[in-house]
C-alpha cells in the first residue's frame, strides 16, 4: 500500500522546507500552491515533482478536493505546511498503512503558540481526521473549515505521536488569520441566508472565553492560555459582527448622490 503526502500552500516559504523534511518518507509528496508570490514552489520542487499552481481560489475545500485529484496512492495523508510529523507519529501512519485496513484515522496535534506548546484550552488533543484511503474518503467543498467527509461509513481509528502545529508567527499573524476566517465565515452563512447580531457576538464570544479558560483548564496554560482565551472570544464575536454587517446594515450612499 502507498501513501500519499499532500499539501495545499499559498506564500509558505518560511514553513515548507521544515514540514516536507519530516514528510520524504512518503511515497508520493503532491504539493498543490494557489498562487503563491514568494519561492513557495520552489523548495517544494526540491522534494517532489509532483507540484501545480490553482490559483483561482474557490475556498479550502475545493483547493483540497483539486490536490486529492492529483494523488496517484492508496492512501492520503493531509498535511499543513505549518505542521510537523514526529518520529512516533510516522511509525504509527506507517503501521495504519502496511495494515491495510479501510478507514479514517485522527492524528493528535499539539500546537505551539505564543512561545510555548498549549497543552490545555480545549487545544489539545485537538485530534483532526487526516489519514485516510483515497477515494473512500474526502474533503467536502466548504469555503473555510472544511471537513473530511466519510460516506461509506468507514471506522475512525486513533493514531499515536503529534503532529506539531506551528501556529501563528505573532500577534499581526493571528489577526490576520482570524480576520480571513471570519469574512469567509460570515460570507458562507450569509450566502445560505442567515443572519447575525452582535447580541449573538457577544454572548457567543463570553461563551468561546469562558470555555477555554475556564472549562478547557486554559488557566494551566499560564499567560498563554489566558492570551488565548481572549483573542478567540474577540474572534468568535468578530464573525457575528461581520455577519451583522453583511445582513442587517445598509450599504453605502452612492457618491452621484453628493455624498
Amino acid at each position: 500500500m502507498s501513501l500519499a503526502a499532500v499539501l495545499i500552500v499559498k506564500n509558505e516559504a518560511h514553513h515548507l522546507h521544515a514540514c516536507l523534511e519530516t514528510l520524504s518518507w512518503a511515497d508520493e509528496i503532491v504539493v498543490l500552491d494557489s498562487g503563491s508570490t514568494d519561492a513557495t514552489c520552489d523548495i517544494a520542487g526540491e522534494f517532489t515533482d509532483r507540484v501545480a499552481v490553482r490559483s483561482d481560489w474557490q475556498g479550502f475545500g475545493v483547493q483540497r478536493q483539486r490536490a486529492e485529484a492529483m494523488v496517484e496512492s492508496d492512501w492520503i495523508l493531509m498535511v499543513d505546511a505549518d505542521e510537523r510529523v514526529t518520529p512516533e507519529l510516522r511509525a504509527s501512519i506507517q503501521a495504519a498503512v502496511a495494515a491495510g485496513e479501510p478507514a479514517i484515522h485522527t492524528l493528535p496535534r499539539l500546537s505551539w503558540c505564543f512561545g510555548d506548546f498549549i497543552r490545555h484550552s480545549g487545544w489539545y488533543p485537538d485530534r483532526v481526521a487526516r489519514l485516510y484511503p483515497r477515494g473512500k474518503a474526502g474533503y467536502d467543498a466548504s469555503l473555510v473549515h472544511e471537513k473530511l467527509q466519510n460516506p461509506h461509513g468507514l471506522p475512525v481509528r486513533a493514531l499515536q505521536g503529534d503532529l506539531l502545529h506551528y501556529t501563528y508567527r505573532d500577534l499581526r499573524h493571528y489577526l490576520e488569520k482570524s480576520a480571513h476566517y471570519a469574512q469567509a465565515w460570515a460570507e458562507q452563512r450569509a450566502a445560505r441566508g442567515k443572519q447575525g447580531s452582535l447580541l449573538d457576538g457577544i454572548v457567543h464570544g463570553l461563551g468561546c472565553f469562558l470555555r477555554m479558560y475556564i472549562l478547557k483548564a486554559g488557566f494551566l496554560d499560564g499567560r498563554q492560555g489566558l492570551l488565548l482565551a481572549l483573542l478567540s472570544a474577540h474572534s468568535t464575536f468578530a464573525k457575528y459582527a461581520d455577519l451583522w454587517i453583511r445582513t442587517r446594515t445598509s450599504p453605502p450612499p452612492d457618491d452621484a448622490q453628493g455624498h
